[in-house]
């Protein structure tokens, strides 16, 4: 008879042990994985279930175990380094309404709605950057909560960026270096403020010599604005080895504290390889009434235009036969643009590149207006008048701008405004004048020629408005309404009403919401939509004026009807 050994604890614990170690083999990643995604009503999870446990509960334990078993095979790594604390702001805090408002704004800047009737509403995306620019008068910090969606703001909009990096203040540098959306802010592009070593020479020099070109870009106009010389100094040691159109973009930072120190530099930079560079520098020369390349100009331009006795006080014109190598070395650009006269062309350069000052003794003693007045032989005024406007410009000389502009309400005047870019732009000539001035010229222009030539003049003037030139607008704007003009024409002039008029005026444009009477012959609908406009001025300005309040830690100015109040923290 075979003795059968019995089964012993030992036996039975072996078995049971090999059962449970087959039963626990882990599942395959990419198994829960595909389970996970198609979901455990589509798919049954390849793991065993306990009593009462749900199919997505198993799944889930087997894929945190799965996770530790598979890590559990990693060396540690050293940890990273971490990142420096974040630098003091001593400025003080917004008040509780004004970060409030500001949350609401930079939560609302996307929400803009695309469609061409805007309705009563104010724009809040409009009225950030208008937030933003009064906020920068009190020397606020922004709210470390509100730093990402403010430097989200000024990413996506480099108009903001000036004011919102001041706002953000030091501590929107230690973010950027942490995100790169955010490098802008260290670039200091559009306006904002230069990563710029303080008290660290080294720093500087290192910036220079190994920083991205817009980084070294921005280094040098900050550091023209501070120290022209130290600026000066550090482009001058690194000019020979910088490529064309680097010089190019280096030189017109020169612009910043531009003074006769920098003649020298310039003088050389007139012989460089480019000639845009060559332009460039003879530009920047010019508007240095007492360089020498400013008289060599004027010498010029005094042998080609002077008063012909025989003729009378009447300016005589000679253009030049030939454009030398001395002209040419001085920025004289050779070749005239297509259907311009190669004399005319010459002639303009050499004028507008002269010291406007320096007429006064070729005239016998006129002044500008005087001199301006004079009558031009040969049909040449239009040539010169346009060729001293630009170096009005250039040399911001505001007494040959105020001769040049004249009288606003003159019945020519109005005639007379050209396109942006063009030597007679207005504009241009309006923001050499002081504020004051400048807003009473362009009421007065407003008042006699109406608002179709005006836009880009109200563009120059200082904000909010002065009491003659707002009313001048509001004014011309009823006209038009009354008129049954096309609104939508005078949107642009309205947007800038909401922006630019005295918050002060709200009350006394409320008859003005009104829905009119259309006049016979206007535009179908206009009433509403002229009534919708000034609805909508009429609630911007009155929230503006809360914001001011705001900012001030006043008491805030009675909500209008339909004005979004901001949430309570």
């Amino acid at each position: 008879m075979t003795n059968t050994p019995p089964k012993t604890a030992t036996t039975t614990t072996t078995t049971a042990a090999t059962t449970t170690a087959t039963t626990a083999t882990p599942p395959a990643w990419e198994a829960l994985v595909s389970a996970a995604l198609l979901g455990t009503e589509r798919r049954t999870p390849p793991v065993p279930l306990r009593a009462g446990q749900s199919a997505a509960a198993a799944l889930l334990a087997a894929a945190a175990m799965s996770t530790v078993r598979r890590r559990a095979a990693l060396r540690p790594a050293l940890a990273g380094e971490r990142p420096a604390v974040a630098p003091a702001d001593p400025r003080p805090p917004l008040p509780d309404a004004a970060r409030r408002r500001l949350s609401l704004l930079l939560a609302d800047r996307g929400g803009a709605g695309g469609g061409s009737r805007r309705g009563t509403a104010p724009d809040l995306t409009e009225l950030l950057p208008q937030w933003l620019a009064a906020a920068q008068e009190y020397g606020y910090r922004a709210p470390g909560a509100l730093l990402p969606a403010l430097l989200d703001a000024a990413r996506a909009r480099t108009d903001l960026r000036p004011a919102a990096l001041t706002l953000a203040g030091p501590r929107a540098l230690w973010l950027a270096r942490l995100n790169d959306d955010w490098k802008f802010a260290l670039r200091g592009t559009g306006g904002g403020p230069a990563a710029v070593p303080d008290d660290d020479p080294e720093g500087v020099l290192r910036l220079w010599e190994e920083g991205l070109f817009a980084e070294r870009v921005a280094l040098l106009t900050a550091l023209r604005r501070r120290d022209p010389a130290t600026g000066l100094g550090l482009l001058g040691a690194t000019w020979g080895t910088e490529r064309a159109e680097d010089r190019l973009m280096f030189l017109d930072a020169l612009r910043e504290g531009l003074s006769t120190a920098d003649e020298p530099f310039l003088e050389q930079a007139l012989s460089d390889r480019s000639r845009n560079v060559r332009a460039t520098a003879a530009e920047l020369l010019s508007a240095l009434p007492g360089s020498a390349l400013a008289g060599r100009m004027a010498e010029r331009a005094r042998a080609l235009v002077f008063l012909d006795p025989a003729a009378g006080p009447v300016i005589t014109v000679e253009p030049p036969r030939e454009c030398d190598a001395g002209m040419q070395r001085d920025g004289v650009a050779l070749k005239a643009p297509s259907g311009r006269g190669q004399g005319a062309w010459w002639l303009g350069q050499l004028l507008e590149a002269a010291p406007l000052d320096g007429w006064r003794e070729q005239f016998d003693g006129r002044g500008p207006a005087e001199i301006v007045a004079l009558p031009v032989a040969d049909n040449w005024r239009t040539e010169l008048h346009d060729a001293w406007c630009r170096a009005a410009v250039r040399q911001r000389n505001a007494d040959w701008a105020r001769a040049l502009l004249g009288t606003p309400a003159a019945p020519d005047r109005a005639t007379e405004v050209a396109p942006a870019g063009s030597s007679r732009d207005l504009a241009k000539l309006l923001a050499i004048l002081p504020e004051d001035e400048r807003a009473a010229w362009v009421a007065e222009f407003i008042a006699a020629h109406g608002l179709s030539d005006a836009f880009r003049m109200l563009g120059v003037c200082a904000v909010p408005w002065a009491e003659p030139l707002g009313r001048s607008v509001v004014d011309a704007l009823d006209i038009a309404r009354d008129a049954g003009s096309y609104p939508w024409s005078f949107s642009g002039v309205m947007g800038l009403a909401e922006r630019c008029l005295d918050p002060a005026a709200a009350d006394r444009l409320d008859m003005l919401t009104a829905v009119t009477d259309e006049p016979e012959g206007a535009s179908p609908g206009s009433g509403g939509y002229w009534s919708e406009a000034f609805q909508r001025l009429v609630g911007t300005l009155r929230l503006r004026a809360t914001m001011h309040a705001e900012l001030t830690g006043s008491a805030a100015p009675p909500a209008a009807a339909g004005e979004p109040v901001p949430a309570a923290s």
